[in-house]
């Protein structure tokens, strides 16, 4: 039974006969292009950018599916489904992505149109989550639940989802084209690191608007996004996100890939350039053609639906009693819940890090416990968080030892979220063929190290995000510490980076030194944390530190060997 009364599909936006009809032709689309491949009738090269817009990669040891999770909001049909296509066309397990989606890493080409069709009945697909197009829009995953959130990113990303789908201009872009939307006080989205990020505010009367960012992006060429507009009125929305890709359409690089992206364009241009060639454009599309219309943002609103919430005392004396009764408990509560909207509610992390465990993975069997306990304790509802884990947005305080219970039975109940055994981690060599170093174990070894969940709290928050490579799907670099699997002559070594901020204050982090092995690199970890330890004043974070200190002593401890 349902602790929360449900709105029609808990908080997913709620599909149409329309929606469902063009994602069904897509399907059988692809169904008669895979027959055509295995056919021979189509070489690989002609069948990629056909696969790719169906979210279909070739890796080192099989196909890889990227599904489609948009704004990273899933309900618990929807990750059954999930769970039973792990275990019948995978190997039992699906991998959650910093773009909020979920990736299949052993699929057969000749099932996948099938697998595109189970998506289809729960109303999921993978559309333009790969290829030169307008990708998976993420926001927080807190969205619509946090205490501090301003504007409910769902809403403007949904908007972008439909807007941006089978766009004939934005269909084969210079290259990938990211979007991010964050709505509240404090950025959980890392908008600036995006081609595009969005910050959706309201002003002094109540109405809502937002601040552009473009240009921000990793891999090989790390920038961080400028803000090219203060405020966007609603009504303006689209016409300002078209106005930026039309420039990007026309300007972008598409005679060589390492300089294709939108960051490199605005770093050439320069800010106050690229900005002028947008405002040209917006003026030109600005209009009723292009206006958002309140009616067709409250229509989308509406078929988000939602819980409804019972009217319940702020502090909960069960969760009171519960964590002075069980240590672990409320090591838990302390890291993984956080504050909700309405009083007698909380935000629950699941984290998918256990000690050793590989980052962002959950097998059939946790997927269908976390759905189940969605039923039970969150409306149905379901969030994937860019940092790859999960998360329930709507349970009782009441409810929360019972969840954690349900939890800690099933190995999902690490206490870690913001910790240094909350790993970011691409897949790495053991998948990617653009990979340099594995990134798998190097996490687990890691984690592994910093098992101790009270040494962990000790620490405090520091985030340490690995990448397999300099395409950086691991965000290495604006990791607090940032670790980049690099090849030397065959061998893999890690290099790392130090003073990575993802947030409205972001930052790139700097190079420490020489890169290392992989048992080294678990020891300078271990230095890293001992130099900050010993350095931090009461209460204070590791960037603090590092800013205070500067990066000498942590670099004199890693290298003291040398």
């Amino acid at each position: 039974m349902n602790h929360i009364a449900p709105g029609r599909n808990a908080g997913v936006y709620n599909y149409d006969e329309i929606d469902r009809r063009f994602v069904a032709e897509r399907v059988e689309q692809f169904r008669a292009q895979v027959a055509r491949r295995l056919s021979g009738e189509l070489t690989e090269e002609e069948f990629k950018p056909l696969r790719l817009m169906n979210g279909l990669y070739l890796q080192l040891h099989a196909y890889m599916l990227r599904v489609a999770v948009p704004y990273g909001v899933l309900t618990s049909r929807q990750m059954r489904k999930l769970a039973d296509i792990g275990r019948k066309y995978d190997k039992g397990y699906g991998h959650f992505t910093t773009r909020q989606n979920l990736q299949f890493n052993w699929i057969k080409l000749e099932e996948t149109p099938e697998i595109l069709n189970e998506l289809a009945e729960v109303d999921m697909h993978a559309l333009q989550t790969s290829g030169n197009c307008v990708r998976n829009v993420t926001t927080d995953q807190f969205v619509g639940a946090a205490k501090d959130e301003v504007v409910d990113g769902r809403v403007y990303a949904e908007i972008l989802r439909q807007w941006t789908t089978l766009h004939p201009e934005f269909t084969y872009l210079p290259r990938k084209f990211k979007i991010a939307i964050m709505g509240s006080e404090k950025d959980r989205a890392a908008i600036r690191i995006h081609d595009v990020g969005v910050f959706a505010k309201r002003n002094e009367q109540g109405e809502i608007g937002f601040a552009f960012y473009a240009g921000g992006g990793l891999g090989r060429s790390p920038f961080i996004g400028k803000l090219i507009r203060e405020w966007v009125a609603e009504e303006d929305f689209v016409a300002y996100l078209e106005a930026i890709l039309r420039v990007y359409n026309q300007y972008g690089r598409r005679d060589n890939i390492y300089k294709a992206r939108i960051k490199i364009l605005v770093h050439e241009l320069g800010q106050e350039k690229f900005t002028a060639e947008v405002e040209e454009e917006f003026a030109r599309l600005r209009g009723p053609k292009y206006r958002l219309a309140p009616e067709i943002v409250a229509e989308i609103r509406r078929r988000f639906g939602g819980p409804s919430f019972e009217e319940l005392p702020p502090v909960s004396a069960a969760l009171e009693q519960a964590k002075a009764g069980n240590e672990a408990f409320a090591r838990w509560v302390a890291v993984n819940v956080t504050e909700h909207k309405a009083p007698g509610y909380a935000v629950a992390t699941i984290s998918l890090k256990p000690a050793g465990g590989i980052p962002g993975d959950a097998t059939s069997e946790q997927m269908e416990l976390v759905a189940d306990l969605a039923d039970q304790y969150s409306a149905g509802e379901i969030r994937v968080s860019h940092a790859q884990n999960l998360v329930l947005a709507h349970v009782k305080q009441d409810d929360l030892f019972a969840l954690w219970t349900a939890l800690e039975g099933a190995g999902l109940g690490t206490a870690n979220v913001g910790l240094i055994g909350d790993i970011i981690a691409c897949p790495g060599l053991d998948y990617c063929a653009l990979a340099n170093a594995r990134s798998i174990p190097l996490a687990q070894a890691i984690s592994a190290r910093f098992a101790d969940p009270a040494r962990q709290q000790l620490i405090g928050e520091l985030g340490i995000k690995i990448s397999g490579c300099i395409n950086a799907c691991g965000h290495h670099h604006v990791g607090a510490i940032g670790i980049l699997g690099v090849d030397k002559k065959g061998v893999e070594f890690y290099q790392i980076t130090i003073g990575g901020d993802p947030t409205l204050t972001t930052a790139i982090g700097d190079i420490l030194g020489p890169a290392v092995t992989e048992d080294e690199a678990v020891d300078a970890i271990e230095a890293i944390v001992e130099v900050y330890l010993a350095n931090r004043h009461d209460g204070e974070s590791f960037l603090a530190t590092l800013k205070r200190v500067g990066h000498g002593p942590f670099k004199e401890r890693v290298y003291a060997a040398d």
